[in-house]
């Protein structure tokens, strides 16, 4: 029962993802000849180019991309993603959005966050709109190259491409969305608030233990250390400080530290995502 629950919950998040891609290619990007990153320029430059069905260009050359999928992410990660192009594709074919500007900026900044947002629910729900990720998964697995400088190569040709073939100030409003895209992707599959994560090792780990309860109103937990060498030589054992908190406390964070112990060794480290125990939501209140 659960696992039907997770399937339409899925299915219902993936569709308003699709609405969401759609609406950013129709209303804003394809009437003002606008293009995006990735595998969604491509389409959208040969569809230009060649006067072509953007609908039936997008299915295409996805095609490819999904091919190389099936040998690298799961088989059902394929089959949803297959699925959610595929309607992707349909709706773009049959809405009718109406163009709701003509300012080149808005435009750019506007279809990246529709676009973005599109594409970052559909991810968090286990499916790919765009396959420039897939490419840069595959050459990671088979080469070591990391994906984003996978992706960022394969879009930086696809720009250069764009800046000769149609114009550099087309180009350049398209490096525009396509990083606004990116960032709004980021958000959809991170989540707006930002934390990090805070490891402190003191002496005076009892007061901070204190402060970061009272004061942060965080939740903590606490490792026993082994002894080791360092500028102050040998030390005894010491209960270490983890700690995951919102960025917006940090610098509070810092002072209560130093307040108690200004010798205190910090490592601060990024958190993606965070579930469970105790952590102070401000975006929920």
């Amino acid at each position: 029962m659960n696992k039907v629950k997770q399937y339409i919950s899925e299915s219902i998040q993936i569709s308003i993802g699709i609405f969401l891609a759609s609406l950013g290619l129709k209303a804003f990007l394809l009437p003002n000849g606008f293009l995006d990153g990735g595998v969604t320029g491509i389409a959208i430059l040969i569809s230009q180019f060649f006067d072509l069905n953007i609908s039936v260009v997008l299915l295409l050359v996805s095609i490819p991309f999904l091919l190389i999928a099936w040998s690298t992410l799961s088989k059902q990660i394929v089959i949803k993603s297959f699925l959610a192009i595929s309607a992707l594709a349909v709706f773009i074919h049959f809405e009718n959005f109406t163009s709701v500007t003509d300012d080149k900026l808005l435009i750019a900044i506007f279809g990246g966050i529709f676009l973005g947002s599109g594409i970052g629910i559909a991810i968090k729900n286990g499916a790919v709109l765009d396959g420039s990720e897939i490419l840069g998964i595959f050459i990671n697995n088979r080469f070591g190259i990391s994906i984003g400088k996978v992706i960022l190569l394969f879009n930086i040709v696809l720009f250069s491409i764009t800046a000769v073939l149609i114009s550099v100030e087309v180009s350049m409003y398209s490096i525009l969305t396509f990083l606004i895209t990116a960032k709004v992707i980021d958000l959809m599959i991170e989540g707006f608030e930002d934390y990090v994560g805070l490891m402190i090792v003191s002496e005076k780990s009892d007061e901070i233990e204190a402060g970061l309860i009272k004061e942060i109103r965080v939740g903590i937990t606490i490792y026993k250390g082994a002894t080791g060498y360092g500028q102050r030589g040998l030390q005894e054992q010491k209960r270490i400080i983890h700690t995951v908190i919102n960025r917006i406390d940090i610098n509070r964070t810092y002072r209560l530290v130093e307040q108690a112990d200004e010798k205190a060794f910090i490592i601060e480290f990024d958190v993606n995502n965070v579930k469970g125990g105790i952590l102070k939501k401000y975006l929920s209140k």
